[in-house]
């Protein structure tokens, strides 16, 4: 396998890791569901994505064509990712999962509830 391969792998493995490490910790250390919802779907996304990139770099030098498996996993990653943060988010305000006391903007959780329409705040004359 040619140097500048094995580099570029090397990179991709470690940038991923990196993100998959700030992930993990995120999720662990974060105080309440809304916020750990940000961890999984964001860097663990990007690190897992970082790891494929290296799979993808891998199987297309053993293979000798482009491996397009480890592309079809990212793009699916991606496109669930935030969907399932965002059915997980909604379970928990119906579940009616308080948030920490400093979360701003707690008042609109009925009303997000409610499925109102959000008023924009009036501005003094």
């Amino acid at each position: 396998m040619p140097f500048y391969l094995e580099i570029i792998m090397c990179i991709s493995l470690l940038i991923g890791g990196v993100f998959l490490l700030i992930g993990s910790y995120g999720l662990v250390r974060l105080p309440d569901i809304y916020m750990r919802l940000h961890s999984p779907t964001k860097a663990s996304t990007l690190g897992i994505t970082g790891v494929l990139i290296a799979s993808m770099i891998f199987q297309s030098h053993l293979k000798g064509f482009l491996s397009i498996q480890e592309l079809l996993i990212t793009l699916f990653l991606l496109i669930t990712a935030p969907v399932a943060a965002n059915m997980i988010a909604k379970t928990a305000l119906h579940h009616r999962t308080k948030p920490i006391e400093k979360t701003q903007n707690q008042d609109l959780m009925e009303t997000i509830r409610n499925r109102e329409t959000i008023k924009p705040p009036q501005e003094p004359n």
